[in-house]
C-alpha cells in the first residue's frame, strides 16, 4: 500500500534548525502535490508549506522566510528545512501527498521547540 514516512523531528532550542524528510513509496511521486502540515496541542491542523509537481511553492505566513520546502523526485522524498525555530512551531508535522482524488497522509513526526 501507499506509504509516507516522516523523519527528522526532535527537540530543539529556540533559534535552532531541523530538517524533516518524508519518503513516499508506491505512488508516482513526481506528479503529486506534496505538503507539510502541523497540528499543535489544542489547535487545528494547518498547512505549513506545499510544493507542486512543477516546483511551485507556497507557505503559511507564519513560516515565510524561515522554512523551505523542497523535493527530490529521484528519491521520492519531500523535505522541510526549518530555521530560526520558535516556541510556537511546536507541533506534530505530517506529510501529505495529493493528486486527483487521491490523498495520503504520513503518521507525523514530533517537533518540540523548547528552552
Amino acid at each position: 500500500q501507499v506509504q509516507l514516512v516522516e523523519s527528522g523531528g526532535g527537540l530543539v532550542q529556540p533559534g535552532g534548525s531541523l530538517r524533516l524528510s518524508c519518503a513516499a513509496s508506491r505512488i508516482t511521486f513526481s506528479i503529486y502535490l506534496m505538503g507539510w502540515y502541523r497540528q499543535a496541542p489544542g489547535k487545528q491542523r494547518e498547512l505549513v508549506a506545499q510544493i507542486g509537481s512543477g516546483g511551485t511553492t507556497n507557505y503559511a505566513d507564519s513560516v515565510k522566510g524561515r522554512f523551505t520546502i523542497s523535493r527530490d523526485n529521484a528519491k521520492n522524498t519531500v523535505y522541510l528545512q526549518m530555521n530560526s525555530l520558535k516556541l510556537e512551531d511546536t507541533a506534530v508535522y505530517s506529510c501529505r501527498a495529493a493528486w486527483g482524488g487521491n490523498i495520503y497522509w504520513g503518521q507525523g513526526t514530533q517537533v518540540t521547540v523548547s528552552s
